[in-house]
């Protein structure tokens, strides 16, 4: 009961303090159109990278980033808000150099994530009897990575759901097959066999939303 009582205190911290009335009167329109992730988003792609590659090409892809990216990425905590722009500088920065030679690394890096620092953040909400209890849970996983947005269950049945992306755009197809691997990996812990997920609607190709269709034994 402790972990999860803190987990919702993260999830509370999340939020605004402020009711979304009053916020959106003070903030900016720019700043309340933006969308954000945590900490961790990023520290797991640097882990992901520093297992995979020489210490000098991650020097390349973080140099091309801005000044500011980079501190943010070096000095980020787990748990703390950050633009998700930074997010998608960095994964775009990898892609350049990993896209002709590692197609696959953005699906590894989801599967990563999940596997390591969500484990570290999130086991009791990962680790659970079945597939479909880890989805139908009460406590939205991805309101502990991003916001604003939700994933939500469209369909399940035996051994079968779908997941729909809701009130969040991802901007870069790089996001989607990163919860590719994501979605894997927290299947397989939760206890499912031959796990697939298969991103089959997009809505940076044209569907009004991103789907996942996710099979497991």
């Amino acid at each position: 009961m402790p972990e999860i009582r803190d987990l919702r205190r993260r999830r509370a911290q999340w939020r605004p303090a402020m009711s979304p009335i009053v916020e959106d009167v003070v903030r900016p329109r720019d700043e309340r159109s933006e969308m954000f992730t945590r900490g961790s988003t990023v520290r797991s792609t640097m882990e992901f990278l520093g297992d995979l590659l020489p210490s000098a090409e991650v020097v390349k892809i973080l140099n091309r980033l801005s000044a500011a990216d980079r501190r943010t990425i070096r000095t980020v905590a787990d748990t703390d808000e950050i633009p998700y722009r930074v997010a998608l500088a960095l994964w775009r920065s990898v892609d350049e150099s990993l896209q002709s030679t590692d197609p696959g690394w953005i699906d590894r890096s989801g599967s990563w994530a999940i596997e390591r620092a969500g484990m570290r953040l999130y086991s009791g909400l990962i680790k659970k009897p079945s597939p479909i209890d880890f989805l139908t849970q009460q406590i939205s996983l991805f309101h502990l990575y991003y916001r604003p947005g939700d994933m939500i269950v469209v369909e399940q049945g035996t051994g079968r759901a779908v997941t729909r992306l809701v009130g969040f755009e991802p901007r870069e197809t790089l996001f989607c097959r990163r919860l590719n691997g994501g979605w894997s990996a927290a299947l397989r812990i939760a206890g499912g066999r031959d796990v697939t997920a298969t991103h089959n609607r997009c809505s940076l190709e044209g569907d009004p939303f991103c789907e996942w269709e996710l099979r497991w034994r």
